[in-house]
C-alpha cells in the first residue's frame, strides 16, 4: 500500500498562515502520538514548500530512547543532500531538546518554526546562537497537548526528557 502524499500550502498563503499550515501537520502527528499513548510532539520537515516527511514522539510505542518527534521525522525524510537540509524548514509542536537541537545543528536546518515554548525551551540559546532562525507561534493546540501530557502523564514526560520523577 503507498502512502497518501503529504498536503502542501495553498499558494497564495502569507508567511504567518503557511508557518501555521505545515505546524498543523506537527500538531496533527502529536495528536496521533497522543492517541498512541505516547508523548504528543509531532514534527514535519518542508523543502520550499514541499513536505519532505512528518513524524511524532515515538519513544514509548517503538521502546526507543532516541525516537522524539524531530528524529522521528528527519529519519522518516530518509536521506537527503545536504543542500536539501539547508533550504529546510523543521516544524515542531515544542522547543527542541538538545539531542533534537544536536540533529538540526548536524543537518544546516536552518530554520525552527516551534509551536509552544512555555513548557520546555532547553536548546534555544544554543542553537540561536549556531544561527538558527527560531520563530515561536504560541500556539493555544500545543501548549493545551503539553499542559494534558504534564498532568495527566508526568512520569512519561519526565522520562523524556531525562529527569527523575
Amino acid at each position: 500500500m503507498t502512502a497518501a502524499p503529504l498536503p502542501t500550502a495553498p499558494p497564495d498563503l502569507s508567511p504567518e498562515e503557511r508557518d501555521r499550515f505545515y505546524l498543523g501537520l506537527a500538531v496533527e502527528q502529536a495528536r496521533i502520538g497522543w492517541d498512541e499513548g505516547g508523548v504528543p510532539i509531532g514534527a514535519a520537515l518542508v523543502h520550499r514548500d514541499e513536505v519532505l516527511a512528518v513524524g511524532r514522539n515515538r519513544r514509548v510505542q517503538l521502546g526507543s530512547p532516541i525516537r522524539h518527534g524531530e528524529t522521528d521525522c528527519i529519519d522518516q525524510a530518509g536521506r537527503q543532500p545536504a543542500s536539501v537540509y539547508r533550504a529546510s524548514v523543521l516544524y515542531t509542536t515544542l522547543s527542541p531538546c538538545y539531542m533534537c537541537a544536536g540533529t538540526a545543528l548536524l543537518y544546516d536546518i536552518p530554520r525552527i518554526v516551534i509551536g509552544e515554548n512555555r513548557s520546555f525551551q532547553a536548546s534555544e540559546a544554543l542553537l540561536r546562537s549556531k544561527g538558527v532562525e527560531l520563530t515561536v507561534v504560541d500556539d493555544a493546540e500545543c501548549i493545551e497537548l503539553m499542559r494534558r501530557m504534564m498532568t495527566e502523564r508526568p512520569e512519561i514526560w519526565n522520562e523524556d526528557i531525562g529527569e527523575e520523577s
